[in-house]
């Protein structure tokens, strides 16, 4: 007997460009990391310290079709850089945080813009606005032997064959070792984290039958159908 009071769920995993399979721990997000991103949400631009929300690891999802949510009428598209961990730790220093990176991928944080609006002006978390069933469309993975660490290249998003997304990953208010060292710092990473590192600006809602096109230079391309 397994000693399971019930059946355990199925480990979460995405999958990588020329086959397997890379298990998922846990997934964060960070907000606000492309100063233009943040004009149009009404923020200050200036570089203010990084802060931090999550999804649930089963969010991700490879199957190229969004679900367009419950609870909603304004779900938006935030195209985004993915790094995956293949190795944590405590208080990870910057210079030392791409040797945790196992690969990167184009993934989508799908947003309950309305939801996750009520809950900023009420002072409540996000979650229920970021972490809906299958928020975070994603690509293969791209080992980072394979493609490197890209810290520029031109980063974008269509609906419909209309650009609405575009910016360069150089943008980055923090960089992906900065982000890196900064999580490391309030929690303990480890081997199958998930970071999606921010969008450029250009957020815009969706409906069913509208079909997404993100991609990031050097990493790939990733389709998604609203159904």
């Amino acid at each position: 007997m397994s000693g399971y009071v019930i059946p355990p769920a199925a480990p979460v995993w995405v999958p990588v460009a020329g086959g397997g399979r890379f298990p998922v721990r846990r997934v964060y997000g960070i907000g606000r990391n492309y100063a233009a991103h943040a004009v149009e949400m009404g923020h200050d631009p200036d570089r203010e310290p990084p802060f931090f929300f999550q999804k649930n690891p089963d969010n991700l999802d490879a199957s190229g079709s969004f679900p367009y949510p419950p609870g909603s009428s304004d779900v938006q598209h935030e195209v985004e850089l993915v790094v995956a961990l293949g190795r944590g730790g405590r208080d990870i220093c910057a210079d030392e945080a791409l040797g945790c990176v196992w690969g990167y991928g184009v993934g989508l944080d799908m947003t309950r813009r309305d939801l996750q609006a009520e809950a900023k002006r009420l002072g409540r978390p996000w979650e229920i606005g970021k972490a809906f069933e299958r928020s975070a469309p994603v690509g293969p993975l791209v080992p980072a032997a394979r493609c490197g660490h890209p810290s520029a290249g031109r980063i974008a998003l269509k609906v419909n064959g209309a650009l609405r997304q575009e910016g360069d990953l150089a943008q980055m208010i923090w960089k992906v070792p900065e982000i890196i060292a900064h999580l490391s710092a309030l929690v303990t990473l480890g081997p199958g984290d998930v970071i999606l590192t921010g969008t450029p600006a250009g957020v815009g809602a969706v409906v069913a039958g509208d079909v997404m096109e993100a991609e990031i230079e050097g990493i790939g391309t990733l389709r998604v159908s609203v159904v």
